[in-house]
């Protein structure tokens, strides 16, 4: 097969979250432990750091290899979900050759396993985290940085044993797998704190640092609260007002890396680590902005707790008229989210193109129900080009709502 027809059959033959919704999640971690033995378990020879969270995992997985990177070392990077192309999934980044995983790679790890995935049932996930093992181990990295997909307790990339275990925050979002509290998804994300491996939190509320204390205690880990180690941050290329505590959660970590002596990374690595993100990674989504006059914004935050954020610094701006394109996907909790949005605002209500996109009539109707006026258009891409054609030089315009509007702007 084709590297289309390749990526084409992952999404359409096996569950995948990202376009099939809760259908997709896997209960167990069996599949990826029978999978991870089937490619003679590759993450056993990988040296990794584990991060999980609701929101800013991606920002806090792309700084520590950006700065890893800067340092000389060789970096394997695993993140999801993707905006344009699988590959952004799979990334190397080194001094001497960055870059995403080749298609070739991707093609033969499929053909050569298919019949195996097809009969095990294997997720899209589940085989895209054994192709990043894989691929890591094969390339010899000196470190890999792996995302959580979803979760952290039964998430595929739950088979590792880090160097150091990552939770950024805890959020309201995935309730139908997580569960509806704080507390309780609080429960679900401490699950990739490993035995006597320490452990980086970087936001907490009263609800959540007990569950991470006695989770830590159990596993006889050391606890590092980010938020109350670290005063002081540098700059940064990512510019949203969440990336402070994304950072502080960065430099902790490095701290411990630094700290266990296998690693060596200086001042001058963290500090260019964190100005060169983008260029180093190639991050997107994140404060993205695309244009000046207007001053155009995209940004992949898509639950209250990363809204209510984004919301703000927008507010935070200068503008005669603020343009907001929205699109959301159908699981998602409108009466939560909605009252975060500004009312005094133009908006452009779309369906993001996946079958898990929320018809924009829907979205509309219940955005009305909330003060927030607006048209309905066919797509993400003409509700684009309107607010391109209704704005001023003056004006603001926010994209976002979800991932996959603004993977179609990009």
């Amino acid at each position: 097969m084709t590297y289309q027809e390749t990526t084409n059959w992952m999404f359409n033959q096996l569950p995948m979250y990202q376009i099939q919704g809760a259908s997709a999640y896997k209960k167990d971690l069996t599949n990826i432990h029978l999978l991870a033995e089937h490619l003679d378990n590759p993450h056993k020879n990988i040296k990794c750091i584990h991060v999980a969270g609701t929101n800013g995992k991606g920002s806090t997985s792309h700084m520590l290899a950006s700065i890893l990177q800067e340092s000389g070392y060789k970096v394997g990077l695993y993140t999801s979900p993707h905006l344009k192309d699988f590959r952004e999934r799979i990334k190397i980044n080194a001094p001497e050759a960055s870059g995403e995983i080749s298609e070739d790679f991707v093609c033969e790890f499929i053909q050569k396993n298919k019949i195996f995935f097809e009969e095990n049932d294997m997720s899209f996930f589940e085989m895209s985290v054994g192709l990043a093992f894989e691929y890591f181990k094969k390339e010899k990295v000196d470190i890999a940085i792996i995302e959580v997909g979803l979760g952290g307790r039964l998430d595929a990339t739950n088979i590792i044993t880090p160097l150091i275990s990552v939770i950024t925050n805890i959020g309201i979002d995935h309730t139908q797998f997580l569960g509806n509290t704080l507390e309780a998804i609080a429960g679900e994300k401490a699950g990739i704190i490993k035995p006597n491996i320490p452990v980086v939190i970087g936001e907490y509320t009263p609800e959540t640092k007990p569950v991470f204390l006695a989770k830590a205690k159990e596993n006889h880990s050391e606890i590092y609260f980010a938020s109350e180690l670290i005063s002081e941050t540098q700059p940064s290329d990512l510019l949203g007002d969440y990336q402070l505590h994304n950072k502080k959660t960065v430099i902790q970590t490095i701290a411990i890396l630094n700290s266990q002596k296998e690693f060596k990374i200086s001042e001058i690595a963290v500090k260019n680590g964190l100005l060169h993100v983008v260029k180093n990674t190639g991050l997107q989504g994140r404060w993205q902005q695309l244009g000046n006059f207007p001053k155009i914004i995209c940004d992949t935050a898509h639950n209250k707790h990363g809204l209510e954020i984004v919301m703000n610094q927008i507010l935070k701006e200068t503008f005669d008229t603020l343009h907001i394109v929205l699109g959301v996907v159908n699981d998602k909790d409108l009466d939560e989210i909605l009252p975060l949005f500004p009312k005094k605002a133009k908006y452009y209500f779309c369906k993001p193109n996946i079958p898990r996109g929320l018809e924009a009539t829907i979205l509309e109707q219940k955005a009305h129900e909330h003060g927030l006026n607006g048209e309905v258009f066919i797509s993400v891409s003409e509700a684009y080009n309107e607010v391109l054609r209704m704005a001023a030089k003056t004006d603001f315009l926010y994209i976002g709502g979800s991932t996959f509007v603004v993977a179609e702007i990009l």
